[in-house]
């Protein structure tokens, strides 16, 4: 056997070292990754094509389009009362509080104001679509990282809200329930004592997710500084909500731009913000807007005006001509209602501001860099409904 020299080895180990340094210097070609078009979980049919450099998020562009159902002309060839049927659906988790702004505009450009009775009844059934919107955003948020058992709660426990929901108007989803001037029916005997039974339960809820979830230590590990958003940045995306304050911005419109169009004045509640703008942030912000609003119904429940809930409109509404836009506070963020009338049964022209179209529209800057496993986790800190961007 020929024994290896010393030049040998060193003439080796020096084409091995060209080699190494050859397969360094050569460029790799990235990869494209196609997230969706899928349902995940509640959040719609999304699909984000995510260009990747090994595994971190080299740009992601969101595809939107996918469950298109054409809100604004649809409103446009059907009249004022047909319209709420279809509001609905925009965010369909929020419920009830997706008609009350556009309610609030017709009522504008009529000249009409709600009952005192009216105008709480509102508010409770709107706070109470909040809290079965963002309660389950709270469990599902543990699904993100992995941990089931939060979504089992909070499908449980939303489900004693929608109880109460459909026990006044008669639907879970879509209640189809505001009306121009008031509201279709008062409230059923014995729902006032319920609700605060309800509400004395999704206070302990809250309490469940925060021991379940903030306690965690996987979770913090994976929200802690992940996906944060700088305050500046948030305003110039028009983000609104949770995603907003979680950034540090104190800006409510139940508070800040409500002028009495419910009865957010007749009761005490705090906004949060967090400083640092990440997950964490979001999903803490959301979990503590779901105790004020907790804290909203009960005040509602107890000091609820008697009287009328029904103002007198004429039986053929008929809305004047003119142009009005009314934003309200809905459990994702702004929602608002541009309407124009031509004085007809039905609006000349209907434009939507919905907050999950905003909330996702920075999602091209705040993946940028990012690492695969972290991209579902902010998706999820975002909370958006794809019904609400597909308008």
């Amino acid at each position: 056997m020929t024994a290896v020299t010393d030049r040998q080895k060193l003439a080796y180990i020096a084409q091995q070292a060209a080699d190494a340094r050859v397969n360094v210097e050569l460029e790799t070609e990235g990869m494209t990754l196609n997230l969706g078009p899928q349902h995940p979980a509640t959040h719609g049919t999304l699909r984000i094509v995510a260009r990747l450099d090994g595994e971190q998020v080299i740009s992601a562009d969101p595809i939107m389009g996918y469950m298109h159902r054409g809100y604004e002309k649809l409103s446009e060839v059907r009249n004022y009362a047909q319209i709420t049927t279809l509001v609905n659906r925009i965010d369909w988790l929020g419920s009830f509080a997706n008609e009350v702004p556009f309610i609030l505009a017709a009522e504008r450009l009529m000249g009409v104001e709600a009952p005192p009775r009216a105008k709480w009844i509102r508010t409770i059934l709107f706070e109470m679509a909040r809290i079965a919107n963002i309660g389950l955003f709270l469990g599902e948020m543990g699904l993100q990282v992995g941990a089931v058992s939060p979504t089992f709660y909070a499908f449980r426990d939303r489900e004693f809200v929608l109880n109460q929901i459909e026990a006044v108007t008669g639907g879970r989803f879509h209640p189809n329930f505001d009306r121009i001037g008031g509201l279709k029916d008062d409230l059923p005997k014995g729902w006032i004592a319920d609700t605060k039974a309800v509400m004395v339960r999704m206070a302990e809820f809250c309490d469940l997710m925060e021991d379940l979830l903030l306690g965690s230590e996987i979770f913090e590990a994976r929200c802690r500084g992940i996906g944060v958003i700088p305050p500046d940045v948030a305003l110039q995306y028009g983000l609104s909500g949770a995603n907003l304050r979680a950034s540090g911005i104190d800006w409510d419109l139940r508070r800040d731009a409500n002028h009495g169009l419910l009865a957010y004045d007749d009761v005490e509640f705090k906004v949060y913000t967090h400083p640092d703008g990440d997950s964490f942030a979001r999903f803490w912000v959301r979990l503590q807007e779901v105790r004020e609003a907790i804290k909203i119904v009960e005040q509602l429940c107890d000091g609820l005006p008697s009287g009328s809930i029904q103002a007198k409109v004429p039986r053929i509404i008929k809305v004047p001509a003119g142009e009005a836009f009314v934003s309200t506070e809905n459990p994702l963020g702004e929602m608002g209602y541009y309407i124009v009338s031509k004085g007809d049964l039905n609006p000349f022209r209907v434009k939507i501001r919905s907050a999950s179209f905003n909330n996702v529209s920075i999602v091209p800057w705040l993946l940028r860099g990012v690492y695969v496993p972290d991209i579902i986790t902010i998706l999820g800190s975002l909370y958006f409904i794809l019904g609400d961007i597909d308008r």
